[in-house]
């Protein structure tokens, strides 16, 4: 039979392929699964450009978010004056606040579930590459601290050191980590007993290092998913904490505590309540969109 006078050609392309795929990592590989689900991108993006303008705008635009327009006092949404998202009671302009108010929330969310997180992974991976005793005491501490009542802690924080903001993001650090460290410990388990772990123990490598350049560098994936659960959760709980009288205070301001004075005027005034519960839900809705995709790039399942 006579050798097809493409067949140079295909074979070239079935090299360049095969030397492709092989070189491709792990990441880059969840990479391309992530880039290809359509919301988790624009989500990123939408929430790439709420960051962006939390930051940047207070500086771009005209008004201070704590300067009173007495001419203006609940303006609703107009071009004059660059009130663009309208005017609260005080006649402050509620564009700028709404701003200030994300770039609160968001540092606290971030804050807040970077120092959870934190303990988390170091409390979960000791728990589970230890086991036994130590394993079952640290565990019996986080069932504890379910146990206690969140709000409860946040008032007698609240009342004995006051409404800084530093307080704030200790008090939701306190009851966050929990989540992470059963996490943590629950893939630990699992990779305790792998090859590399008995080797890195046969050639007689610290237990310290083992956790934490062995076992944690591998947990990365599901500490990733699981961080971009905890932001949402964070935020939403500093909304409510601020709500309720117990978070950030004047003249300081967040989504939470204009959440709260729009409710107070909504029938009158409703946009003073639409523009920070828009960008509160915008927000979380971009970080469960988020986490979706890479929980699906990242899950070995679907590979």
């Amino acid at each position: 039979m006579t050798p097809s006078k493409n067949a140079p050609l295909v074979a070239a392309l079935q090299d360049t392929t095969l030397a492709s795929v092989q070189g491709r990592s792990p990441w880059a590989d969840a990479c391309t699964r992530f880039l290809r689900n359509k919301a988790a991108v624009v989500s990123l993006v939408l929430l790439a450009f709420i960051a962006l303008a939390c930051i940047v705008g207070p500086w771009v635009l005209p008004n201070a978010f704590d300067s009173s327009d007495w001419n203006a006092m609940s303006v609703p949404p107009t071009w004059e004056g660059f009130h663009w998202f309208g005017t609260d009671e005080s006649g402050r302009d509620l564009l700028v606040r709404c701003l200030i108010g994300g770039r609160i929330s968001l540092m606290v969310g971030l804050l807040a579930t970077l120092t959870s997180a934190s303990i988390g992974i170091a409390w979960g991976a000791t728990a589970g590459f230890l086991g036994g005793k130590v394993d079952a005491l640290m565990m019996r501490v986080v069932d504890m601290m379910y146990a206690v009542p969140y709000l409860l802690i946040a008032i007698l924080m609240v009342t004995l050191l006051g409404r800084a903001f530093y307080l704030v993001v200790i008090t939701i650090t306190v009851f966050s980590w929990m989540d992470m460290a059963r996490v943590v410990r629950g893939q630990t388990l699992s990779l305790r007993s792998r090859e590399f772990v008995e080797a890195a123990r046969a050639i007689g490598v610290p237990t310290h290092r083992i956790i934490f350049q062995h076992i944690v560098p591998n947990l990365l994936g599901i500490v990733v998913i699981y961080t971009t659960v905890t932001v949402p959760a964070v935020i939403l709980t500093e909304s409510v904490l601020s709500f309720l009288g117990l978070g950030i205070q004047e003249p300081m301001t967040s989504w939470g505590v204009l959440i709260h004075d729009g409710t107070t005027v909504m029938e009158i005034s409703p946009w003073i309540l639409l523009f920070p519960a828009g960008l509160l839900s915008a927000t979380l809705y971009c970080f469960n969109y988020i986490g979706d995709g890479l929980r699906d790039a990242l899950d070995p399942k679907d590979r």
